[in-house]
């Protein structure tokens, strides 16, 4: 069980389940009667829930000395309300060391699934033709791969969890590349690029320790934040590369160099959200709405998966998105063209 799971699971009714997770922080609680209880973090490759644990929990003293980042085996009855998960008789116990292995290692789906993600990036990666940008990318993924790898994309909201950036940026090279196909003016080697180093500088502001699901605060990330700290990292490997070789090529290397250092600086689209400029070219713009789209999908899934119904198809807002969901359509499938002529007009449902 991954907690994942857990929250597409027990919406509907009570699960007995158990499942890793590691204990992120832990904040010491009163209640309104001035009775003490805990509220825990946790976290595992999928996602991070706070669980409360109240003071007549027979473990509640070994659970109010346990220490941040211990690996936790969580076994119980489990429901979600609008206050989050709860559990019935639950435990807790850690892991021993084999099972610290296999959890670090991340759930088997969550695995394939970045692992396919990777290669779609190496893919489209080996597709640029520029050899500037081609070199910078290889160079960065040659440097910088493992920890690409465990970083998010966020602290919260969208692919807030260990390797959530690979599968953030996999998806926006796809919308990318089909976007490059309908527009083929839009310079797919720019755009391509673009995406690997938009969210670069969150390799120092949403990454993990090689051992862990608690992403670090680290200094550069908290003061600089990873908008300017991408740029000087595409800044850095820039100047590393023979550049000498393609001094006559057009575009220019200095052009190529701004319109990507561009993209990172816009890409949040505003100046209230982040961005120190605007978008001023059509692959700017382009990227900065594949990105905002895929973080906003991100959402609504996730939305989905843990929002309860406050009536039938309709489900609680769940912040940051503007309003409440309302459940999908499903699409028509498996019919020939003749079937579909041949069926009768459905019943209305419209109000009027």
């Amino acid at each position: 069980m991954t907690i994942s799971d857990l929250l597409s699971t027990t919406n509907e009714s009570p699960l007995e389940a158990s499942f890793y997770a590691q204990l992120q922080a832990i904040r010491h609680r009163e209640t309104k009667g001035g009775k003490p209880y805990l509220e825990w973090t946790i976290a595992d490759a999928t996602g991070v829930i706070t669980l409360k644990v109240w003071n007549n929990h027979p473990q509640f003293d070994i659970a109010a000395g346990t220490d941040p980042e211990t690996l936790l085996n969580l076994s119980g009855e489990w429901t979600q309300n609008q206050y989050g998960v709860d559990g019935k008789g639950w435990k807790f116990r850690h892991l021993t060391d084999e099972e610290k292995s296999e959890f670090l290692a991340g759930d088997p789906e969550t695995r394939e699934k970045q692992n396919n993600d990777w290669a779609d990036i190496v893919d489209f990666l080996n597709q640029i033709n520029d050899p500037r940008l081609k070199s910078l990318c290889d160079e960065f993924v040659e440097s910088f791969e493992a920890r690409f790898r465990r970083t998010a994309a966020a602290k919260r909201n969208h692919h807030a969890r260990r390797g959530g950036l690979v599968e953030h940026v996999a998806q926006m090279m796809r919308t990318a590349v089909a976007i490059c196909g309908v527009y083929p003016y839009l310079n797919r080697d720019l755009m391509v690029a673009g995406v690997l180093f938009h969210d670069c500088g969150k390799l120092w502001e949403n990454t993990y320790p090689e051992s862990g699901f608690n992403q670090l605060h680290l200094i550069h990330g908290e003061m600089l934040g990873h908008i300017p700290l991408g740029m000087e990292l595409v800044n850095k490997l820039w100047r590393e590369l023979p550049l000498e070789k393609w001094r006559e090529m057009e575009p220019a290397n200095e052009e190529v160099r701004l319109h990507l250092l561009h993209l990172i600086a816009s890409h949040h689209g505003q100046y209230d959200f982040g961005s120190p400029t605007l978008p001023r070219t059509p692959e700017a713009h382009a990227l900065h709405y594949v990105d905002n789209l895929d973080a906003k999908l991100e959402m609504v899934k996730d939305a989905y998966a843990s929002a309860n119904e406050t009536a039938p198809g309709i489900y609680e807002r769940q912040f940051p998105l503007p309003a409440p969901l309302v459940a999908p359509l499903a699409p028509v499938a498996g019919r020939t063209d003749d079937e579909v002529k041949e069926t009768p007009p459905p019943v209305s449902n419209e109000l009027f």
